[in-house]
């Protein structure tokens, strides 16, 4: 059972922007290591097995929470896919602190400024739990707290490294899957989480 949660899992390829341009995971694969990923970092996550970023835009859902989607969004270039890395309240982390395997991080939706959030809710297409963005700068609770797994031996999390998030309220993975919205998203995949 373990093997077929982990196949489900969204792994997550981290690609940040430099001064160059757009770095790909073509950094990984030359030998060279990647940019470490600390507190306050302006990132994109992408499916492994999809390409599909991470997305969100102002546009609530039409059934479940009715607050802001979050979809997998095939475009590379594209500034609704930009999240930035916070620690959550309370702990003693603070901006440009290296983010390391295990912590509990949120991540604020760079242009809208909302939190990635998840709840028991039913996501509109596969009936999993929806992830959606809520809140905002001083609004933040427990359904925006992802706990950072990174895959293989790395200790702290860097660029193009597999990645998993578990959702602490609801236990599940971020994920997500080819399955596309017809409408308002059209072309877009279902973003969710699942045990």
């Amino acid at each position: 059972m373990a093997l077929g949660s982990f196949s489900l899992a969204l792994f997550l390829f981290l690609s940040v922007d430099s001064d160059s341009g757009y770095t790909s995971a073509s950094a990984a694969s030359s030998g060279k290591e990647g940019v470490e990923i600390s507190y306050g970092s302006a990132i994109k996550l992408m499916h492994e097995k999809t390409k599909f970023r991470l997305h969100s835009h102002d546009v609530p859902y039409g059934s479940g929470s009715g607050q802001q989607s979050v979809t997998g969004f095939p475009g590379v270039v594209d500034s609704n896919s930009y999240w930035i890395v916070k620690p959550v309240p309370g702990t003693t982390a603070k901006q440009g602190d290296a983010v390391k395997s295990g912590a509990t991080i949120r991540l604020q939706h760079m242009k809208t400024r909302k939190w990635l959030h998840s709840h028991l809710h039913a996501s509109p297409i596969s009936g999993n739990l929806e992830v959606s963005c809520f809140g905002d700068d001083s609004s933040s609770d427990t359904g925006d707290h992802w706990k950072l797994v990174i895959e293989g031996s790395g200790k702290t999390w860097r660029q193009d490294q597999r990645v998993r998030l578990h959702h602490i309220d609801t236990s599940g993975y971020l994920h997500s899957h080819d399955k596309k919205y017809q409408r308002i998203a059209g072309g877009q995949q279902e973003v969710n989480t699942h045990a």
